[in-house]
């Protein structure tokens, strides 16, 4: 058989796998030592097994994982959280719909040092949701602005997005932590601009904050002074080349975990459940990026990532009409498939197309988180949709996705002007070559 026809065929078995509830990483595995047994031999095919795990198990750069991971679980824990809403809060009061605009600003705060979008919505939700709903905020904008906030979880760095694709492509994870800093900053900015105009469009559904004094606000900074401070020293010591993003995140780890414990925040057993969530987590993306090198080797034996550059190179389109098409292709699965899951499957594909173009690698990784981003909040997956819906059953799911839209719409603005103006997300990287 045709070696691009096996290719074609693992990407059919392998979303039969998906749709039959495999494990991705599993998935990805099974396909990837099958195909790779049947272009060449069974025994190369274990062999492929065998050093592509070693590899990846005993990979220096992936320590990264848990220690990121680490970092947030221990914030969580600890309250940060919670310390972070109060203060968004605070800064937005007086305005009307401020407090979902604290929301938005708190997501934001807490995916610098979570990272995971899933556990922003779950930590955000679960204390904003009541709040807007003592304040008789309407269900749409209650839920969308939990649902789309979070999802800077991915945007924001430490981003387990970033750290996979940096692994899967080889680029500077440092370099994609600071790329997605200023484009978090913008799509914060578009989303309370979205809820600034949702307010007067329905300001039944959105009352006033009550006004905070001046010196509250300023005050209420005090109270998230450790997350600024661990934020500002992680990334500030990867800007300036103190350290790596491996050594930031034991810096990171450390730093969190010894203010909470002198602060007296931390109990034995919260700490206890940091360490459980984050072995889980860790280890399901340490398993997901096996996966992947696995299916990755088995696909560049297909040549299908190749033809199909070649191909896309042949019909002659302008960059921005390929950029563009990746971008609608990535939107469509991202409604069915998970946003590590679709990474993991895709990069292998399209890195090697847009890298053929001309494209800044670092600039392609922010474009792939923000349009994941979209992915996990679009139906019928959605997860963070559905996560808003089990923290609140009062609010109906038509309701979440419905509130949902507002953020969307200012998503797409936001990759539009990144795609229009790269240098929104590569000035800081560029400043450290």
């Amino acid at each position: 058989m045709d070696f691009l026809v096996t290719g074609v065929l693992g990407i059919v078995l392998l979303l039969i796998l998906f749709f039959l509830r495999i494990p991705v990483a599993y998935a990805l595995t099974i396909v990837g030592v099958l195909g790779y047994g049947f272009l060449t031999t069974p025994e190369a095919a274990l062999n492929l097994l065998a050093r592509d795990l070693y590899g990846v198990f005993s990979s220096y750069g992936l320590a990264l994982v848990p220690l990121f991971v680490f970092m947030g679980f221990i914030a969580y824990y600890a309250g940060v959280s919670k310390r972070l809403y109060n203060m968004a809060n605070k800064l937005t009061s007086g305005i009307r719909g401020g407090l979902a605009m604290g929301t938005v600003i708190a997501c934001t705060a807490f995916g610098a040092i979570c990272g995971s979008t899933t556990a922003t919505a779950a930590t955000i939700g679960s204390i904003a949701i009541p709040e807007m709903k003592r304040f008789n905020y309407g269900n749409k904008l209650s839920a969308g602005s939990v649902a789309g906030g979070s999802g800077l979880g991915i945007l924001m760095p430490p981003s387990v997005v970033f750290i996979i694709y940096g692994i899967l492509t080889q680029v500077s994870i440092g370099k994609l932590f600071l790329a997605g800093i200023i484009p978090a900053i913008l799509i914060t900015i578009l989303f309370c601009i979205a809820i600034y105009f949702y307010a007067k469009l329905f300001p039944q559904e959105t009352p006033e904050s009550p006004r905070v004094a001046f010196v509250e606000r300023v005050k209420s900074l005090k109270d998230v002074w450790e997350t600024l401070f661990v934020f500002t020293l992680v990334m500030g010591g990867m800007f300036f080349g103190f350290f790596t993003p491996t050594r930031a995140g034991a810096v990171g780890s450390f730093l969190i975990l010894l203010i909470v414990t002198i602060q007296k925040k931390l109990t034995w057993d919260n700490f206890i459940n940091a360490v459980k969530d984050t072995l889980n987590v860790s280890c399901m993306v340490i398993m997901l990026v096996a996966g992947a090198t696995i299916f990755g080797h088995f696909l560049a034996l297909s040549r299908l990532s190749t033809e199909l550059a070649t191909f896309v190179a042949q019909l002659n389109l302008p960059g921005w009409a390929v950029i563009g098409v990746i971008c609608l292709i990535y939107l469509i699965a991202g409604c069915f498939i998970d946003a590590l899951a679709l990474v993991t499957l895709t990069i292998p594909i399209f890195y090697p197309i847009v890298i053929n173009f001309g494209y800044d690698p670092v600039w392609f990784g922010v474009i792939i988180v923000l349009i994941t981003q979209m992915g996990i909040i679009t139906p019928p997956v959605g997860v963070n949709a559905y996560i808003i819906k089990g923290l609140a059953p009062h609010i109906t799911l038509e309701e979440v996705f419905i509130g949902i839209i507002p953020f969307l719409i200012a998503l797409i603005i936001g990759t539009g002007l990144i795609i229009a103006f790269p240098t929104i997300c590569t000035f800081l990287p560029d400043m450290i070559k």
